[in-house]
């Protein structure tokens, strides 16, 4: 975003730290380059099933926020997107959770069930081979997170990424993983899920279990961030003065920035989940962090504001909405 020592808020929409095509869009933060590759981007639910606490009130009144790119006042519809965030930090790249794959079973989820989102493309798109990359960040273990971290067919699935760790949050490998049942058998798609996306990266010895605070280099740090799931994590970025925080799904929508009290419908534990994004907005807020979550569509991250007890909108980051893939 910036070369200085410092970051405004001017910084994070200047056009001189962009660059952006189709394939690939990118700004600096200090020394790190960050950029966006959109998996797809549209509406997905009704805004009274994905963040059930939010009545339609809310969403009416923050229709100047959320519309078009996060919200569709003419059918209520959540707006979100699929993507992956590729960091190139220290020498190193460095990916950040890796959508929904392509071709997997899962009979629970219909949008997703035999999917084709072609990651490993559009990262060739954006100069990117599956040999270079160095580590795969998975902030938490849910299907639309951890998909593309390996390639192939049914009982043949490897790592898509040869030469990557892949940091994985120990407690959720855990409650998904067949130590614990499956989740407790409670969906099927969760079995799935771990047989073709995380039991593969641990047979070829990639998979790295973390838990607490696990640095990654001298400008990413991850850090537990439990609630939405028991491992759920945030990724911090600190180089050159430029900061920001990679929020996975402590937010599906701005929403939940403007009344953190709200829960999205997939969080397990509700309670934890709304106090630990509390905790990291105010932080973001605190530190001037750019706040990058998985699913906003639009420019996709932004900064955030204290308001009273609870937050605003601050200024959005430079990125551009990318080409949803229209299904």
């Amino acid at each position: 975003m910036s070369s200085e020592a410092t970051m405004s808020s001017e910084d994070i929409v200047s056009d001189e730290k962009i660059v952006s095509d189709e394939s690939k869009q990118s700004i600096m933060l200090g020394d790190v380059e960050v950029t966006r590759v959109v998996e797809w981007q549209g509406p997905v639910a009704q805004a009274c099933d994905i963040v059930p606490g939010a009545g339609p009130e809310v969403w009416r009144d923050n229709a100047g926020s959320l519309a078009p790119d996060h919200w569709d006042p003419q059918d209520g519809r959540v707006v979100m997107a699929v993507q992956t965030w590729v960091l190139r930090s220290a020498g190193r790249t460095v990916l950040v959770d890796t959508g929904v794959g392509d071709m997997r079973e899962r009979p629970g989820t219909p949008m997703f069930h035999h999917w084709r989102g072609d990651l490993l493309g559009r990262l060739a798109l954006a100069g990117i081979r599956p040999e270079d990359v160095d580590v795969v960040v998975n902030t938490h273990v849910h299907g639309d997170h951890v998909g593309g971290n390996t390639t192939g067919a049914q009982g043949e699935w490897a790592p898509a990424f040869p030469n990557a760790r892949y940091l994985i949050p120990a407690a959720d490998d855990f409650h998904y993983g067949p130590r614990n049942a499956y989740a407790q058998g409670g969906r099927a798609d969760d079995r799935l899920m771990y047989a073709d996306s995380i039991e593969p990266v641990h047979r070829a010895g990639q998979a790295v279990l973390w838990e607490g605070v696990h640095r990654i280099d001298e400008h990413l740090v991850l850090e537990a961030a439990p609630g939405h799931t028991p491992g759920s994590s945030v990724l911090r970025l600190d180089s050159g003065g430029d900061r920001a925080v990679f929020v996975g799904d402590l937010v599906h929508s701005p929403v939940q920035i403007l009344s953190p009290r709200h829960n999205s419908c997939f969080c397990l534990d509700p309670s934890l989940a709304a106090a630990t994004r509390r905790r990291i907005l105010e932080g973001a807020a605190d530190r001037r962090e750019l706040v990058v979550p998985a699913h906003f569509g639009g420019p996709g991250a932004l900064e955030v504001r204290r308001q009273g007890g609870d937050f605003t909108l601050g200024s959005w980051a430079a990125f551009g909405q990318g080409v949803p893939t229209v299904r």
